[in-house]
């Protein structure tokens, strides 16, 4: 294809990123002892990365973890062989560790003992800066310069050996983060959003973990096919069957028998296992060898007398597009309150999400608390966790939005 003369020329790619540090293994207890001495004796702060098995395991443990810090080597532990690696936050808690998307990384972490006491988050960073792509590989190479690959991100990491360029990868993850922290941090002190950022970073320490679901089988993928209380009660006990087996086995439910081969076994009304297991929609790595499983889960769903509601209230609000007829009033107070807001994502550079989160903000839209005052809504706000930068930037904005339009 030949280039148009007005054309321009496509930006060269960047080059790859390459480690300038050695790789060292540490799947030893004497080896961690070593690499604990050596990231003392280094400076500046802790870079800290970790690799599960999503999609392969059913647990969310690490299964590596990857330590950098200036003037040493890329420290990749293997927590398998190596389980308590709480002497790490004994050493060195006091020092800034460096995570990206730390609401990822730290679940896994806290489970083998790494607990730090301060981060910078670049992944939230990136996000107040307003750069244009948050991820690490984007980040990287648009302050950075450098191309980061990603093709083992979704890599089996409970795979021993790990393959060498697999470890080559993971080890790029943790030695850019320094420079990567740094440039970000000039960012924010130059846009004047250091402390916010702290606060940020402080939250992210603090949050709990998730609420776990009531029903989580509800969230079968193809649900809305099955109709019925008895079929719903067939697909929860397969669910709940596929759940169990793969939560001993340590296998992600999904392959073991995919979410569309469930529902499709709901929708057949399969009368014997034998039927079921001749049935070419129901496949999956356990769909055969554990049929008797899927079997009794299909009859104990046809006998049970716990039958599901159809339909059961999330407690959550209506999406905005039925606002106006429902609740005319929040309609029109969320419509003032987000015009009121993208203008200060505009002056400041800051994301209306990270502003105050969607789900804040229609709800206090929705049912603002009475009377309406700045310290009634700053109230409501502090109750649903949003922070204190966020209350002062957007309490006065809400206000403003929601007079104007009982006026």
């Amino acid at each position: 294809m030949t280039e148009s003369p007005n054309q321009e020329p496509a930006p060269a790619p960047s080059p790859a990123a390459r480690l300038a540090e050695p790789i060292v293994l540490v799947d030893s207890e004497s080896a961690w002892e070593g690499a604990l001495e050596t990231l003392v004796a280094g400076h500046g702060p802790l870079a800290v990365d970790a690799e599960r098995a999503s999609g392969f395991r059913y647990s969310q443990r690490a299964y590596l973890v990857q330590l950098y810090r200036r003037g040493g080597p890329n420290y990749l532990v293997d927590p398998i062989a190596v389980t308590d690696l709480s002497e790490l936050t004994n050493v060195l808690g006091d020092e800034e560790w460096i995570i990206h998307a730390a609401h990822q990384d730290l679940p896994c972490l806290r489970e083998v003992g790494i607990n730090p006491s301060r981060v910078f988050d670049t992944e939230l960073a990136g996000r107040l800066a307003g750069l244009a792509r948050v991820g690490l590989q984007g980040a990287v190479e648009d302050l950075m310069g450098m191309a980061l690959a990603k093709e083992h991100s979704a890599a089996d990491w409970s795979t021993r050996p790990i393959p060498d360029s697999w470890l080559t990868y993971a080890a790029l993850d943790v030695e850019l983060l320094p420079d990567l922290r740094d440039i970000l941090g000039d960012i924010l002190e130059e846009r004047g959003l250091t402390e916010i950022a702290q606060e940020e970073f402080e939250a992210a320490l603090a949050a709990p973990p998730p609420t776990p679901r009531e029903e989580p089988w509800r969230r079968l993928s193809g649900l809305h096919q099955v109709r019925g209380p008895r079929q719903l009660a067939i697909a929860r006990s397969l669910w709940q069957a596929r759940d169990s087996y793969a939560q001993k086995i340590d296998r992600a439910p999904g392959r073991l028998v995919p979410d569309r081969s469930l529902v499709a076994a709901v929708l057949a009304q399969p009368k014997s296992a034998r039927e079921l297991g001749s049935l070419k929609a129901f496949h999956g790595r356990a769909s055969r060898s554990e049929l008797p499983r899927w079997w009794a889960a299909i009859d104990e769903g046809n006998s049970t007398e716990d039958l599901p509601l159809a339909r059961v209230s999330t407690g959550g609000l209506p999406p905005p597009r039925v606002w106006a007829d429902k609740n005319p009033e929040a309609a029109a107070r969320l419509t003032g309150a987000k015009a009121a807001m993208e203008d200060l994502s505009q002056q400041t550079g800051i994301p209306m999400e990270n502003l105050l989160t969607p789900d804040h903000l229609r709800r206090v839209c929705w049912e603002p608390p009475s009377p309406i005052t700045e310290e009634t809504l700053a109230q409501d706000l502090t109750e649903r966790g949003a922070r204190r930068w966020q209350r002062e930037k957007v309490v006065p904005l809400l206000f403003a939005a929601f007079v104007t339009d009982v006026q």
